[in-house]
């Protein structure tokens, strides 16, 4: 069964074709890359997914249902998370009340939302800075609070916003390891990155963007061996 089904979805930005015709699927339980090199579209695509952009054409079927074109809190409310790129933290608040209030949009029961930050936090190896005001956090720390605030929706897809951006080797294993462990959960993700070992090792299936088109979708390894996606991307980024 697909949660997600992108469908011919196409968006501009006056003259520019951000994202052109793109389709692909996100099947129950799986986890799904998104790469391709700066400017491919990709942070368009996920703005149009959840409700940011409107879309200037195709349809966008969460679980069922088309939220093509609904607004983001609804979308939210419907079961999708999200992370962004530059950590949008409530900075002048605390760890545990930028959670609280991710909570607070599932369930309006303080006592039970209290206790789910408390174990969301706990999950994400957060709970040591509870009590810390979130913009004292480092840049790490900051990604996964992204990551908790998403997690405290009770979303049943998860998209994560280059997640890995700036962390050293060590730290993106980690990081690789919250994300398994966050799906086997049972959540869905669909992740953009960078980090091409990452997306390799953690993705069931990995969609190639190009100047806002799809260029390739496959596995990680038909995507890594596949020849006009070393030409346009995997082997210009090997030789950054």
């Amino acid at each position: 069964m697909n949660i997600l089904e992108v469908k011919n979805l196409t968006k501009k930005f006056g003259g520019l074709l951000a994202n052109s015709d793109v389709s692909f699927d996100v099947k129950a339980g799986e986890i799904v890359g998104i790469v391709g090199p700066n400017g491919a579209g990709k942070t368009t695509l996920f703005n149009s997914i959840n409700g940011f952009y409107k879309l200037d054409g195709g349809n966008v079927i969460f679980n069922g249902d088309d939220i093509s074109n609904r607004r983001p809190n609804e979308i939210c409310r419907l079961g999708m998370g999200r992370t962004f790129q530059i950590p949008q933290s409530l900075n002048d608040m605390s760890v545990f009340e930028n959670v609280m209030v991710g909570a607070l949009c599932r369930d309006k029961n303080i006592s039970a939302a209290h206790e789910d930050t408390k174990a969301i936090l706990d999950f994400v190896s957060l709970e040591k800075y509870s009590c810390m005001k979130a913009g004292n956090l480092n840049d790490i720390a900051k990604k996964r609070l992204e990551i908790a605030r998403a997690l405290a929706t009770k979303p049943k897809l998860l998209l994560l916003d280059e997640s890995m951006a700036g962390l050293r080797e060590s730290e993106r294993n980690e990081a690789v390891n919250l994300i398994r462990a966050i799906n086997s959960r049972g959540i869905s993700i669909l992740t953009i990155e960078h980090v091409m070992d990452v997306v390799m090792t953690v993705s069931n299936k990995v969609v190639v963007l190009v100047s806002g088109r799809k260029l390739a979708e496959g596995t990680p390894e038909e995507v890594s061996s596949n020849e006009e996606v070393i030409n346009a991307y995997l082997g210009a980024s090997s030789h950054a």
